[in-house]
């Protein structure tokens, strides 16, 4: 008895020896599957070109005494762009000094403009972009962590070649807007490109 299972062992294991050979013979022949991931194509944030850039702003009356900052540029095989901010803002009578940097993430949902904006109070707000011409309305959609019982809106309007201007207006929830701070921004040139020495 034991030799005929020792038998039917020996069978069995060549038989999946010889199967092995056989498919490793095969899988030689075939060529090797290359798996790709489709890319989409890169939106075209065309709309956006006249704000790319460097920009220092100041506020504007009645709008308390402030400086502004904001880089935007295009990222990650032109598929994101990219903005950078720092808002610092005087004392008034009922707000206090502020002073915040941000940076945002503009992406495309579909034929939108989607803004996230990461604060360094940790704040994280979602606004649509909405275009109408020389404008760009920044409209808040709630975000993974918005300022608690706030809404903040924009509209960037171009003014010139290299200028434009910014309204900001907040809300409590379920209250009216009211205007946060005005600023005109304008673009920062690029350094001089300095001659090498002869």
């Amino acid at each position: 008895m034991k030799e005929l299972t020792s038998a039917r062992v020996r069978v069995l294991i060549s038989a999946l020896i010889f199967a092995l050979f056989c498919a490793t013979l095969a899988a030689k022949d075939k060529p090797p599957v290359q798996y790709q991931i489709p890319i989409p194509a890169a939106p075209d944030f065309s709309a956006l070109d006249w704000l790319q850039g460097r920009w220092t702003g100041k506020t504007i009356p009645p709008s308390p005494p402030g400086d502004l900052q904001l880089t935007v540029g295009p990222d990650l095989e032109k598929h994101f762009v990219v903005l950078r901010g720092e808002v610092s803002l005087a004392a008034t009578a009922t707000v206090p000094a502020t002073r915040e940097s941000w940076m945002g993430i503009i992406s495309a949902e579909g034929t939108n403009f989607i803004l996230r904006v990461f604060s360094s109070r940790g704040f994280i707000t979602r606004y649509r972009l909405i275009i109408e011409g020389a404008e760009i309305h920044l409209n808040p959609e709630g975000g993974d962590a918005p300022p608690p019982g706030w809404l903040f809106r924009r509209i960037w309007s171009r003014t010139g070649a290299d200028e434009f201007a910014e309204a900001v207006q907040a809300a409590p929830l379920g209250k009216a807007f009211f205007s946060y701070y005005s600023a005109k921004f304008s673009r920062v040139p690029p350094p001089a490109k300095t001659s090498p020495a002869p």
